[in-house]
């Protein structure tokens, strides 16, 4: 029976795995070492500051033994979204952590590096002539939020990676990339049923997360034929059950058997999870529908200021009980200190954790039932000296308010930190979340191949 296998060392480039856990892996003889290495989960900071949220000691510790592991038996070693965020600077990041690799271990090997940070002129380009869409929920792009990005990268498919491979790439680095591809490429290629080959980049990218017990820092391993896929965790404190794969293709997703990406649908209608053995799972079913444009998505970032923070916390069953009347209290006398501040140059918030700090104005429970809460004062304003002042203001205020009931003469916060104010620096939101048109899969995808 025909097959491919695959290795999953870890959910994001940089989280670690068990060598023990590894080793297992490299005894099945895989095709391919494949590993996803970003996400837009950490937030926009990382795309429009050009930085990765990996550190560089453990993206390097990982990417040595997968290099020399894929070095050793003749297979590609295949990473996506480089850097975390996938564009230029996150590329050349990583890059460059390859060419010291190679350095020191002697080793040789042609890198193909997959561009996908885009020039905002082009994008302009392509906005004025209609070809770019909102992807729910975001509202339609305008040529202002276009000219204020710091960053824009797109999310590329299977082909610019296929096209890399096909040009005899050892190791493959892409920018921002759709979390499958970088496990469906070589499949594809290969030959087998693309709905069957991104079902299973999609589960293999979060690694042993699939798994029970899970984890993002142990390896998964994936066998790929015909007419299904089999998935087993390489930690034998470790199985796949139906349930854990099953709802980890299920996660974050607004309709769970349609999954949209590059170029079309993975659908899930019929797909069937069936328990392959006791540590093993089955997966049959999966189909990809091509859509009848293919669109690539675009991701953004734009920079709205710099953040001050503050933490505290109470104890004062008096304090908590007034704590919504106090926050006014110093949202107003800020106000009142500083009229010559509109609300466009600055944004105090307060997060109350014992209280709704987790979902805000979503929170269903009003009463809080803490017997201490922690407060986070935060600022964002035009310049980091505005962000300070604010924040500064804000906590003196609070630490001496004197609310309804008051009983202590001294503070009213406690401070775990000295200095209490912390300077957070840029800050950044998303404001690209939309779709691109393209005639070719790869043309937004430039490839460099270099004998490292």
């Amino acid at each position: 029976m025909r097959e491919l296998r695959i290795l999953s060392p870890t959910a994001i480039l940089g989280y670690g795995f068990p060598e023990d856990s590894f080793k297992k892996g490299l005894e099945k003889e895989p095709d391919l070492i494949a590993v996803d290495a970003g996400s837009t989960d950490p937030g926009p900071y990382y795309l429009g500051a050009g930085v990765s949220f990996t550190d560089k000691t453990a993206v390097k510790r990982d990417l040595k033994l997968m290099i020399k592991a894929g070095q050793q038996q003749g297979i590609p070693v295949i990473i996506g979204t480089a850097g975390g965020a996938g564009g230029t600077p996150h590329l050349k990041w990583c890059t460059k952590i390859v060419r010291e690799i190679a350095q020191e271990e002697d080793l040789k090997f042609n890198l193909a590096t997959i561009e996908a940070e885009q020039d905002r002129q082009f994008i302009m380009d392509k906005f004025k002539a209609g070809g770019i869409s909102a992807l729910a929920p975001a509202s339609e792009i305008t040529k202002e939020e276009l000219e204020e990005s710091t960053r824009i990268v797109g999310q590329m498919g299977v082909e610019p990676i296929i096209k890399a491979l096909d040009q005899e790439a050892e190791v493959i680095l892409a920018g921002r990339a759709y979390d499958p591809t970088v496990f469906a490429s070589l499949c594809i290629k290969e030959g087998f049923p693309a709905g069957l080959a991104l079902h299973m980049g999609k589960i293999m990218e979060c690694a042993s997360i699939a798994a029970n017990p899970g984890s993002g820092s142990d390896c998964m391993f994936g066998i790929l034929r015909e007419d299904h896929f089999i998935l087993e965790p390489l930690n034998p404190e470790r199985k796949c059950t139906t349930t854990s794969v099953a709802a980890h293709t299920l996660y974050e997703k607004a309709n769970p058997r349609k999954l949209h990406g590059p170029g079309g649908i993975i659908d899930l209608t019929e797909t069937e999870f069936e328990e392959y053995d006791e540590r093993s799972v089955k997966v049959s079913g999966s189909k990809f529908i091509e859509g009848d444009k293919y669109t690539i998505k675009l991701e953004g970032a734009k920079k709205i200021g710099y953040r001050t923070i503050s933490i505290a916390g109470t104890r004062d069953p008096i304090m908590i009980k007034e704590l919504d009347h106090t926050i006014e209290v110093v949202k107003d006398t800020v106000k009142d200190n500083f009229t010559d501040l509109s609300e466009a140059d600055y944004d105090l918030i307060f997060r109350v954790y014992g209280k709704d700090g987790v979902m805000g104005q979503l929170e269903p429970n009003s009463e809080i039932k803490s017997h201490e809460v922690a407060i986070i004062i935060e600022v964002i304003a035009k310049t980091q000296d505005l962000a300070n002042t604010i924040c500064s203001f804000a906590r003196s205020t609070m630490l001496h308010y004197g609310y309804p009931g008051r009983v202590a003469t001294a503070g009213n916060l406690a401070f775990p930190y000295s200095p209490s104010d912390l300077k957070a620096g840029e800050v950044y939101e998303f404001n690209l979340h939309h779709l691109i048109e393209v005639d070719d899969p790869c043309e937004l995808f430039p490839i460099k191949i270099k004998e490292v």
